[in-house]
């Protein structure tokens, strides 16, 4: 088990499988930059089934033992519940899990889970149809996303995670709602603080709402109580219904920065190791894979990554925000959230 310049241990990775996606949120791939010209990569620049499934047993054997699969959207990666079963059968592997927008759950969520995916987080910012074709920037309703997560249910995916990216003065008032309709499911719903991902997406510190006031808002409605984490370095911050009725989980990555427990790995599509979400540049590790590197090389080379990594980047924000030449960040769509 390795641990970086600040203790924290390798424990999670994140792998992105696709950078395309079939929404356009504005605070990840605003359609007026990704519009239908845009050049996403080529298929010889992007990670195959093999070279991640490789990987993955690589950082198994380093002590990861949650794999995410994200995007882009994943679903859109063909073939992808072959992949699932790939890593499904890697030693070491024990929470193997997905994070999609659940526009193409419902004719899916049986095969992944046959595959061996064992639970899945789908994003969903409101219930509101207006505010949701706006926020998916595509014109999408939430009522196929809904069939999706139930059909995520009925296949035993389970507990389902919903995220929602909470902005003020856009979702911010449909909060309330959204806790509501998920109250008493199973599900967790989770309340994302707007964050400054990427480059493109405008962010400002107004349009926070800070986890607080998320909570605030709820409890007003639906009493809640605070709850223990699950796990060391859990992002969320949970809180229970009063009545039984399930939890919510709030991710404060902006006002209550989690770096000092932050245990994430992430490959980016094309291959690139990032140590943190707001990372500027990241390792190649699919140009020694095919170059012909052994597991012993490709273990040396990511062990050395995260053992000199001192990223923290929420904890800096306000610093590095402000300088004058403020590094670029790697945007969201090609290492998943």
């Amino acid at each position: 088990m390795i641990q970086d310049q600040f203790g924290r241990r390798l424990h999670d990775l994140r792998i992105s499988v696709t950078d395309r996606c079939n929404f356009r949120c504005p605070y990840c791939m605003p359609a007026e930059v990704f519009g239908e010209s845009y050049k996403f990569l080529p298929k010889d620049e992007i990670l195959t089934f093999e070279e991640i499934a490789r990987l993955t047993g690589i950082f198994a054997g380093l002590g990861v033992s949650k794999i995410r699969v994200t995007g882009g959207e994943p679903l859109l990666r063909t073939d992808l519940h072959i992949l699932i079963g790939m890593l499904a059968e890697i030693d070491g592997v024990e929470d193997l899990t997905l994070t999609t927008n659940g526009y193409l759950l419902t004719q899916r969520a049986q095969e992944l889970k046959d595959a061996g995916l064992k639970r899945i987080t789908v994003s969903l910012d409101t219930l509101d149809n207006e505010i949701f074709r706006q926020m998916n920037g595509r014109g999408f309703d939430p009522q196929r996303v809904l069939e999706g997560i139930q059909a995520a249910a009925d296949a035993g995916l389970s507990p389902i995670k919903i995220n929602s990216v909470v902005q003020k003065g856009v979702n911010d008032h449909t909060l309330v709602d959204l806790a509501r309709h998920f109250k008493g499911t199973g599900h967790i719903v989770r309340f994302i603080e707007y964050m400054d991902v990427g480059n493109r997406n405008g962010w400002k510190w107004d349009q926070v709402v800070p986890a607080q006031e998320i909570v605030r808002l709820i409890d007003a409605e639906m009493p809640l109580e605070p709850a223990e984490s699950n796990y060391p370095g859990e992002v969320a911050s949970r809180h229970r219904y009063l009545d039984g009725q399930g939890e919510i989980g709030v991710i404060a990555s902006v006002t209550q920065p989690f770096c000092a427990g932050c245990t994430r790995a992430r490959i980016s599509t094309d291959g690139q190791l990032f140590t943190c979400l707001f990372a500027s540049r990241g390792l190649s590790l699919r140009d020694p894979l095919r170059d012909g590197a052994d597991d012993a090389q490709m273990t040396e080379m990511i062990s050395n990554v995260w053992s000199n990594r001192t990223d923290r980047y929420s904890e800096e924000r306000t610093e590095l925000a402000a300088a004058e030449n403020a590094p670029q960040k790697v945007e969201m769509y090609q290492i998943g959230g």
